[in-house]
Order: C-alpha cells, then structure tokens, then sequence
C-alpha cells in the first residue's frame, strides 16, 4: 500500500455504522469527509475523524481531497448521489441495493461510464469470506458442477425501528430490496452462471408492517442449475440456531437473551417519530465509533443457511469455513478468523479504485441483482414466471 484511499461518505446512517469498524481497523481507509441531515452526527464525525463535514451531497462531492465516495443514503437518493459523485470524478462504493428500478442502475452505470470512475456496489454479503472461499472450491473442480443451491434466513428484519418509507414497498422498504438482495447476490456468485428466470411467492402479515416481511423464490440458471431461497423477517425461528449462535455480523449471540427482543423494544414506540428516534439511536451520531466497535471474538459475517449442492458433494459455508459433505466422509475446510471484519469488501473497493482492478460487484453486477429483486415482487404479484434480461 502507497497510500490509503481518501473516503468521503454520504449517509451516516445503519449501513455505515456496520461499515465503521472495517474503516476504522484497515490502514488503507481514510475517512476525510462525511455528509449526513443531522447535524449532531455531522459534528461527531468532525470531531472524531479530524474531517469535513458538508450540508449537503454535491459539497462533498466537490471537494477534490475526497478520492471515493461510499453511498450510504437510504434507497432512495442512490441513483442522484451515485450520478454526482461521478459528475465530480469520484470512484463510487454505492450501499446495496444500487437503485430501486432498473433504468436507474442503468443511469448510474452510465453515468460512472462516461465519466471513466469505477462503480462498486456493496456492502453485500456476497463479499464475506465464507462464500468467496466456497466460490474458489466450486471453481477448483474438486466437486464437480454446481446442480442446486437452497439459501434459508429467519431473522427479526421487519421488527427493527424503521423510518415510514421502510415499510412501503413503492419507496424500496420490505425485505425484498434490503434482503434479498443480500441472498441473491451469494446465490449468483455461487452458480456461477447466469441466471435466466424467476418465479416466487412474498408473504405480508402483519397489518402493522404492511409490507413485505418474507418471500420464497426458484432461479434457474443458464447451466441448468437452480436456486431456492427463502426469507422471513418475522421475528420467531432464527437461523442463527443453524450456524452454532454465531451472528449475521459474526458477533457470538446469547440465544435465551436475545429471542423476542425486537419486538419488545419496538414496544416502546407509539408513534412514528419515537420510531425514527430509536433508528436514529442505532446509527452514528449521539453513540459515537465507540458503540460500534468489533469485538475480540469475531468470526466472518454470514447470511444464513447456506448449502451448495454439486455433482460430487455439498459444501456448506459458515462463519469460521466450509464444511464439506462427500461421497463418503465429511471434514471443515477451515478459513482464517478476520482480524478486520468486512475486510473484503476494501480488498475490491481499494484494488479497484486504487489499482484499477476490475471489480467483481460492479454496476453490472449490481443491476443483475435488482432485476432479480424486482422479478420476485412481480412474479409474486402475477403468479407468473418473470424472464431476466440484464443477468451478467
């Protein structure tokens, strides 16, 4: 490394502060401004890092000390603070998923086209150790071809304090875009093929969370292969018991003292605003880096239960390796713990903005996925089988 990357960051939200340790751990990460509506988070963040802070986006934008800029704004404004960033030269981390239709992450790959800057599309799971280890297993040939995927998740998404557009699927809330984009993306890496179709099923409750709070979906790949993935945010089973009580963010979890938890909180508040003011307290700003710290006992983040089936045997990722299931025994290829977590996804973002390596979760990459997340809302809509277009 000559020299760390000089970010700036729009949204100072929930995505950013489960990016904050992996900024503040690796040495190739400079945080040198930050943009965000409150402005005690923007005063924290001056504070804190010694760095700018702006009003507004296209501020930030401008300032030619900030060399990449990492989108963190709710889904929303994605499409117009990507087309800034590249209107002003910066290399662009934009938080998944990219944009909420497909003409607009067809804008904004143009848009980083035209102006010669590198796109990026993350964090997503996609990115985490486990499966990129289970991705260079499958691309060994040890196992034969992949022949399915089934990719399970029971989480208490839909009962976390929400802002109201988070909960109306017209404005991207539900778990559709903010989920299954997370399991669409590990299944595509996994295939390795294009995806070709989708037919699926979402299930909406809960007449308080009046939106998408589960969803089932098949994908058929071009090799013949196919994938089943199936989410609910309802807040009961949790697939964490699958994965030894290890969290999503590879935190160990205390089962007894968690279950219900997010309900009860949720309790708490009567109205909408109290709900924002409990979101507002579980992203940066009064708390400060210090209430985001990773802990010592770490192991690498995950989505889930996981199992690639191929023609030889079925690989499962988990947070500390893959365990290998074949014809006639079965052992744990282990992987090293992070010493960073989420390192991964600074790997691609610095080899890429700072070396000029292709990216893997490009703006392609990321369009595929959307497209993916849109044809499961609609084929659950139609009852009908939605055929893809823009798969890479």
């Amino acid at each position: 490394m000559s020299e760390p990357l000089k970010l700036g960051i729009i949204g100072l939200g929930r995505a950013f502060t489960l990016m904050l340790p992996t900024f503040m751990a690796d040495p190739r990460i400079a945080l040198v401004a930050a943009t965000d509506p409150r402005t005690d988070a923007r005063e924290r963040f001056a504070e804190e890092f010694g760095a700018k802070v702006f009003e507004d986006a296209e501020a930030l934008c401008a300032d030619p000390n900030v060399k990449a800029v990492y989108v963190a704004s709710p889904h929303q404004f994605h499409v117009d603070h990507v087309k800034c960033a590249a209107e002003y030269g910066k290399h662009i981390l934009v938080e998944k998923p990219m944009a909420l239709s497909a003409d607009e992450a067809k804008e904004m790959i143009a848009a980083a086209n035209e102006a010669n800057v590198k796109l990026l599309v993350g964090h997503s799971h996609s990115y985490d150790l486990p499966y990129l280890h289970t991705r260079a297993m499958v691309r060994s040939g040890a196992y034969g071809r992949v022949r399915m995927i089934n990719a399970l998740n029971f989480t208490d998404f839909l009962y976390r304090p929400r802002r109201p557009e988070e909960l109306d699927t017209a404005r991207g809330g539900g778990v559709v875009f903010s989920q299954a984009a997370h399991q669409v993306d590990i299944v595509r890496l996994l295939a390795g093929s294009k995806a070709t179709s989708v037919r699926a099923f979402t299930g909406n409750w809960d007449a308080a969370r009046s939106t998408e709070g589960a969803y089932s979906a098949q994908i058929g790949f071009e090799d013949g292969s196919f994938a089943s993935l199936t989410y609910s945010g309802y807040a009961h089973f949790d697939t964490d018991e699958f994965m030894g009580w290890w969290g999503e963010l590879g935190q160990p979890r205390d089962a007894d003292a968690s279950y219900g938890r997010a309900r009860l909180n949720l309790q708490k508040a009567t109205t909408p605003a109290d709900e924002i003011t409990m979101k507002n307290a579980r992203a940066y700003g009064p708390s400060g880096r210090d209430a985001f710290r990773a802990g010592d006992d770490l192991a690498h983040n995950h989505f889930g239960f996981v199992v690639v089936s191929c023609e030889s045997a079925d690989l499962r990722p988990l947070p500390h390796g893959v365990m290998v299931y074949g014809d006639a025994t079965r052992h744990l290829e282990e992987i090293p713990p992070p010493k960073i977590p989420r390192s991964e996804v600074v790997d691609e973002l610095y080899e890429t903005a700072m070396l000029g390596t292709p990216p893997l979760h490009s703006g392609e990459w990321g369009l595929a996925t959307v497209e993916i997340c849109l044809a499961i809302l609609e084929s659950a809509r139609s009852g009908r089988e939605m055929e893809l277009r823009w798969q890479v």
